[in-house]
């Protein structure tokens, strides 16, 4: 199961938020990921994992569910469900509900062979097709960093960050007719995720994971 944290380093909701993320992150059932915002950057702290195009990926999650504005910090849980991301009951409960659906089993199976520095095998298949298409995305991330934040909201604080996104990618679109196969490579040693996602900021169908 997919959980996007949506946080910055420059927010002083962020934190307690950050440290759910720390518990998930280890979870095989779950694939847990932050992404780090650039639009707090502006009230004195640059965060050093910020981008834009994670600011752009929550908007258009916004925009995907009729709403005008962002906030930090935010969980969108297989693409579908956004709750605070400090809220850790809301948080747990949701992600619960979402693993329940899951065991009865997905219309969507992914898989992946080969390991992160060489190349990775995906393949995919939708046991009825798919109702609308979706991006096949590769994701790329770090596993823990410690930032010593010094100034914005959170100066003087040492937080430990977890599962940090470096990269997220579509790598094709997909309508479900014929099983998908690609191989792609990917260097270094960052763990890679696989996305299959409705276009739009819609359901994640699947996600998979190597490290």
């Amino acid at each position: 199961m997919l959980v996007e944290l949506f946080t910055s380093q420059g927010c002083a909701a962020c934190p307690p938020a950050d440290r759910l993320l720390d518990q998930l992150a280890d979870r095989d059932d779950v694939i847990a990921l932050a992404l780090h915002v650039d639009y707090w950057d502006y009230i004195g702290w640059t965060d050093s994992f910020g981008q834009a195009r994670f600011s752009e990926r929550q908007k258009d999650y916004a925009r995907s569910k009729g709403r005008a504005s962002v906030y930090t910090p935010q969980m969108i849980i297989g693409g579908i469900d956004e709750v605070k991301g400090s809220a850790q009951a809301k948080v747990m409960g949701t992600l619960a509900t979402h693993l329940s659906v899951l065991v009865s089993g997905s219309d969507v199976r992914l898989t992946l062979t080969g390991q992160p520095g060489s190349e990775i095998s995906i393949e995919a298949f939708a046991d009825e097709g798919l109702a609308y298409a979706a991006d096949v995305q590769l994701v790329r991330y770090r596993d823990s960093e410690t930032v010593d934040i010094m100034g914005g909201e959170n100066n003087g604080k040492s937080v430990v960050y977890r599962n940090i996104v470096t990269s997220w990618d579509v790598i094709a679109t997909w309508d479900g007719v014929a099983p998908f196969r690609q191989t792609v490579q990917v260097a270094g040693d960052e763990p890679v995720v696989v996305v299959i996602q409705e276009q739009g900021q819609g359901p994640v169908l699947a996600a998979a994971r190597r490290r």
